[in-house]
């Protein structure tokens, strides 16, 4: 069940501390900067995201995919609900003001206890090297650190995949080390590289001092406090 959750008007991490909890049933929780907006996916997206994802450049390092129908992607719409409800995984889809669904974002692999998560993001191939993976995954962060308090946020990426390892540093994300064997990708176990980035040295960088808005309910069971 949904319960107490915080409205985060514009502002950069130093103005955070000012914001304060609203009370307003009927919103859903989003995300917004100035281009892109994360919110939660609807039963109308499943052809976007279907059309995103059976392109299979996009999936080549995951665990699914590519999509083969459209049933799939409203499938993966149908599961979001039940895994928030579970504090499992609060994920969105990342939503263009001028061209509407262009991926996905999200966190999960939450230990409340520990204040910290996993992010993962894909976009579709017509929006790689855009500066879309930078601003979805600012607001994301800004989510992690500023609207769920955490402490703590992991990022998997394939020792194969320097394009995205270039991405995750240039954000400021700090290379840990290599997880061997970690994962294994069409039967084959994969090296996986451990990235992060701590809450103070979020508060500390350039995304935090870029505008953003939290808006309307942020589910109890991903709160820390």
């Amino acid at each position: 069940m949904d319960g107490p959750y915080e409205t985060i008007y514009p502002m950069t991490a130093q103005a955070r501390s000012a914001a304060r909890v609203e009370t307003s049933d009927a919103s859903e929780l989003a995300v917004r900067g100035p281009d892109l907006t994360l919110r939660y996916a609807r039963p109308s997206d499943a052809p976007r995201l279907f059309e995103l994802a059976s392109d299979p450049d996009v999936t080549s390092y995951f665990s699914w995919g590519p999509y083969t129908s459209q049933s799939q992607a409203a499938d993966y719409i149908a599961n979001l609900g039940p895994k928030r409800a579970d504090g499992s995984r609060l994920e969105f889809v990342v939503d263009h003001r001028a061209a509407g669904v262009i991926g996905v974002t999200g966190l999960s692999e939450f230990s409340l206890r520990d204040r910290r998560a996993v992010v993962g993001t894909w976009l579709g191939r017509d929006w790689w090297g855009t500066g879309a993976n930078r601003q979805s995954k600012k607001l994301v962060l800004a989510l992690a650190f500023a609207g769920l308090q955490l402490g703590r946020v992991t990022a998997w990426c394939g020792a194969d995949n320097g394009r995205s390892q270039r991405a995750l540093e240039r954000l400021g994300f700090v290379h840990e080390g290599v997880l061997r064997e970690w994962h294994v990708h069409h039967g084959e176990p994969k090296d996986v590289i451990s990235y992060s980035m701590l809450r103070d040295e979020w508060e500390q960088g350039e995304l935090a001092r870029e505008p953003f808005e939290i808006a309307g309910r942020i589910p109890a069971q991903f709160l820390t406090t």
